[in-house]
């Protein structure tokens, strides 16, 4: 997504520019992106206490979560919260703090920076599994308002003696060339993976699939041991976070493209992230295996032809995959009193 979308952030790197309203082309016709006065897509603006009597859930992630690619009434979270609004768990409004291109990291900070003060029941971490490279990066390239391709510093965390770090921030405001990094910054970027000009080979030839099934080609190595340093690290953030809410904590892990193709192995990021939730004592939700059972090609029609972000359809599936779980868990949840009253009762 291009910068003019954008605004420089201190701690975050960027938001979306508050107030922001413009239809952005896109390969399905194009979509209205909508942008709130704190900086977020949802057309409504987030508001510190509950609205009476309802229950009220904080949504994490990056641009599977913001609605890359479609408008924002057809989100994820806003169709859960016309789903769990008319079960028994409603009425249930989701403020979702999604911001696209943003790692896991960013998004802790997010919550630190906007979020913690709001009033909630339910969190949902949003974790498209990608992300573990993303907090492993100090540098990322996104295009700048002229189109061009730059590098922009982002704020980390550095794990030291079991304790997180965080560092660059404030992050630069100006972009890098690319050519005037040091080796070791250079090293710093996420650039997209292993491999990317075979990669994009590959894939120009159009014989991507069947290349990753023969040579079991995996993209995230970083989940294969529970001791590797990205995964520690991503692990380490989670359970900063989470043991910091204080409040029921719902992990969703979101599968690459490659993983609904069948075209890697899933049950790295999978086991990563079932002991994480075991050890934390927090929920655990994931959509892979429901999805998988969706006939083959109408999963195709679950991301865009050209765009892997996920289609209305996608976001209809995750929504519905989702809906029992939240609607589980908030059940469990006392009925909660408006801030007033509880001002009152005090």
């Amino acid at each position: 997504m291009m910068r003019q979308f954008y605004e420089y952030h201190p701690v975050i790197g960027y938001r979306y520019i508050p107030g922001l309203r413009v239809r952005i082309p896109h390969e399905g016709g194009g979509y209205l992106m909508q942008v709130n006065g704190l900086g977020f897509r949802p057309d409504k603006e987030f508001v510190q206490e509950r609205r009476p009597g309802h229950r009220r859930v904080l949504v994490f992630g990056d641009s599977f979560t913001a609605g890359d690619a479609v408008p924002n009434r057809r989100r994820y979270t806003e169709l859960l919260e016309t789903y769990l609004s008319a079960s028994e768990a409603g009425p249930v409004e989701l403020f979702n703090f999604g911001l696209s291109s943003t790692g896991t990291d960013q998004q802790y900070l997010i919550w630190r920076e906007f979020a913690q003060d709001i009033e909630h029941d339910l969190v949902v971490i949003a974790v498209f599994v990608e992300n573990i490279r993303r907090v492993n990066a100090r540098f990322r390239p996104h295009h700048d308002e002229h189109g061009r391709e730059r590098i922009y510093a982002k704020p980390y965390f550095q794990l030291e003696d079991g304790e997180l770090r965080l560092c660059q921030v404030p992050p630069r405001r100006e972009p890098f060339d690319e050519a005037g990094l040091s080796p070791e910054q250079a090293a710093a970027v996420d650039q997209g993976g292993r491999f990317m000009a075979l990669r994009r080979m590959v894939t120009a030839l159009g014989v991507r699939d069947v290349v990753q099934k023969l040579t079991q080609y995996q993209p995230l190595p970083h989940y294969d041991s529970p001791s590797s340093p990205a995964w520690l690290l991503m692990r380490a953030i989670l359970a900063q976070w989470i043991g910091a809410l204080g409040k029921p904590v719902l992990l969703l892990p979101i599968p690459l493209p490659q993983h609904l193709d069948q075209t890697c192995d899933a049950a790295p990021y999978q086991a990563r992230f079932a002991e994480l939730a075991a050890d934390l004592g927090c929920a655990l939700h994931d959509p892979l295996p429901g999805l998988l059972r969706i006939a083959p090609a109408e999963r195709r029609r679950l991301r865009w032809e050209k765009d892997i972000h996920f289609t209305p359809a996608g976001h209809e599936a995750l929504a519905r995959s989702l809906e029992p779980v939240l609607a589980g868990m908030l059940a469990q949840r006392p009925s909660p009193l408006p801030a007033a009253e509880l001002r009152e009762l005090a």
